[in-house]
């Protein structure tokens, strides 16, 4: 059963006459999916899952029971000159309502006083109609004074998303002008910084520089916004694959989901990190929140099929990696882990057909040369195992090699030679060889788990920081005696003056009649009246559309009309509460009322 309080935010719609707008449409979607995602109650669907729809004719309804929402938001932006038109509406999924919508025509340099505004009135038109949410009065900070560099950090963004070499490198050329447009600019910097990150995971760049560009970049986002979730997040990988350091990595995991919950790499890691230290339990948790905010994503996918290898449901593993490499033969991860699935399913031939016919292009050659070693001797073929561990002993002599270091201790591993993979796996540590961070725990160390070595050693690398989260309990916003009192002065205040009857009528705009927070406002509706603030509103009209009906003088108004009358601007709206609190059409109430 899909939640209420889920939402995805679909690709905007380029509407202006230049096609090469389209990266600024994506831009402005993109920024609310990230203002939205700050709203703690609110499961807001990842960008990389709702943008698998982009351009895609599909009907609402099965787009949304795609991604588990029961609400979309649809938009489209106009770019003309120095201004921009840009067009939003919210609607519930199951039954294709839309509820609200809105246009803005602003200055172009007031993009994020305008990003701002959308994001606040959407969230509040969620909260309206789905129930209490709490967030603070902006959702969208400035990011630059300077909108040239904002455009180019879009267009670099962009083009990063289409993740290949080509591409990521002239989103560097982007970024680096923007740069120089605002030596200031946070997000161009972390740009920076996970653009060379990719090469050099990726080895498109030599290991060493791409790192080494990307840190450089990270610590001039992290001096100028050290609260930044994705500056954590990017520090989380910077501890784990530089560093070499568990404990750092999950500290920074920690921090980046704690400043934004709805954080789906942040997730993704934290599930990782747990795998990878046996806490499997703890790791499905963060999984599950994934899958959840990023059910499309292949990366999210991998972590699922992830999941399946290392809890050893290795046909489960199977099919989720088969199906990633079917939809992209070049998924690197996804090849390496089926290799590892199959060698644990005692496949080792299966594993050998796979290295063989790995697109040339995606082969990492201490990845195949390790792989097939543990195939060969699974396999007993004594000839090709020496031939292999040899070639494996002379790569790991490279302090930088760390692929060969992985699956030297494997090897040993696997060849009951456990004296030499503990001793090569002090080695590799202090070489600071990162794959063994994920690698040493790996289903393929098998028997050497067990060995009391092997555990000290285990839980001397894997050791979790005592993290004080921001997660708190549901607090209350206003104590016993205030909240009686604002009840009953909302409760005055709707007999007496009746602002029911303005069909405009907001959230925001009854607190600031009854002098109180929107989110105390929000609060108190569900908390002490337990209704949301559409149904609390909805259910005075309801009655003063009865007692308007009741009147022989209003028999020559229409229904519609009455309901107009009583406040309600929606006929969809009217007659669909209408039958859910009174059990009939407006109709049949009429007409049983005048029988009566």
């Amino acid at each position: 059963m899909i939640a209420n309080n889920t939402i995805a935010v679909l690709p905007f719609v380029n509407m202006s006459s230049d096609a090469d707008n389209e990266f600024f449409a994506d831009g402005v979607a993109e920024e609310i999916i990230n203002a939205l995602a700050k709203i703690s109650n609110l499961k807001v669907t990842s960008r990389t899952s709702s943008f698998f729809f982009k351009k895609k004719d599909l009907p609402i309804l099965e787009i949304a029971q795609k991604l588990g929402v029961a609400i979309v938001l649809e938009g489209s932006v106009r770019v003309v000159g120095g201004k921009v038109r840009i067009t939003a509406q919210l609607i519930q999924a199951v039954d294709d309502y839309h509820f609200w919508s809105e246009t803005w025509d602003r200055k172009m340099e007031n993009i994020f006083e305008i990003q701002d505004e959308i994001s606040l009135l959407i969230a509040d038109k969620l909260r309206e109609h789905l129930g209490h949410f709490e967030f603070g009065d902006h959702l969208v900070n400035k990011q630059t004074d300077k909108i040239d560099a904002y455009t180019l950090s879009l267009k670099a963004r962009f083009l990063f998303n289409k993740w290949n070499p080509t591409d990521v490198n002239k989103s560097i050329e982007l970024y680096s002008i923007a740069i120089e447009i605002d030596p200031n600019h946070t997000e161009s910097y972390l740009g920076l910084a996970d653009a060379y990150s990719f090469l050099a995971t990726t080895e498109f760049l030599p290991r060493e520089e791409g790192w080494m560009k990307s840190t450089e970049n990270l610590q001039k986002a992290n001096a100028l916004n050290p609260e930044h979730p994705c500056v954590h997040y990017q520090l989380a990988n910077m501890a784990f694959f530089v560093n070499c350091d568990f404990t750092e990595a999950f500290m920074h995991g920690q921090k980046a989901i704690d400043l934004v919950p709805n954080y789906p790499e942040a997730q993704q890691y934290m599930a990782f990190l747990y795998m990878i230290s046996d806490h499997m339990e703890e790791g499905l948790k963060h999984l599950q929140l994934a899958l959840s905010i990023d059910p499309l994503n292949p990366e999210t996918l991998f972590y699922k099929g992830y999941y399946f290898y290392r809890s050893g449901q290795y046909e489960e593993a199977q099919k989720v990696f088969v199906e990633l490499l079917e939809q992209n033969p070049k998924n690197i991860p996804a090849s390496i882990v089926l290799a590892y699935n199959r060698l644990m399913q005692h496949k080792p031939d299966e594993a050998i057909d796979q290295m063989h016919s790995t697109p040339e292009e995606i082969v990492i050659p201490d990845e195949q040369m390790g792989i097939l070693l543990l195939a060969y001797i699974q396999k007993g073929d004594q000839a090709r195992i020496d031939e292999l561990l040899q070639k494996t002993k002379e790569a790991a002599k490279d302090s930088t090699a760390f692929q060969a270091h992985s699956y030297l201790f494997l090897a040993y591993a696997n060849l009951n030679m456990y004296d030499e993979a503990l001793e090569w796996l002090e080695t590799a540590f202090n070489m600071k060889s990162s794959v063994l961070l994920l690698s040493f725990s790996d289903p393929l160390a098998g028997a050497l788990k067990k060995d009391e070595r092997y555990i000290k050693f285990h839980n001397g690398v894997y050791v979790f920081p005592n993290v004080e989260t921001n997660i708190q309990k549901k607090s209350q916003l206003l104590d016993e005696k205030t909240a009686s009192k604002y009840q009953k002065k909302l409760q005055n205040y709707f007999d007496q003056e009746e602002p029911y009857l303005n069909p405009k009528l907001t959230l925001r705009d009854l607190a600031q009649q009854v002098e109180i927070h929107p989110n105390q406002l929000s609060w108190l509706l569900n908390e002490k009246f337990g209704k949301k603030f559409n149904e609390f509103v909805n259910s005075y009209r309801l009655e003063h559309f009865k007692k308007l009906a009741s009147e022989p003088s209003n028999d020559n108004i229409s229904i519609i009309g009455l309901a107009y009358e009583s406040g309600f601007n929606s006929k969809t709206v009217f007659n669909t509460f209408f039958k859910k609190e009174v059990g009939m059409t407006p109709n049949e109430y009429l007409k049983n009322y005048k029988k009566d």
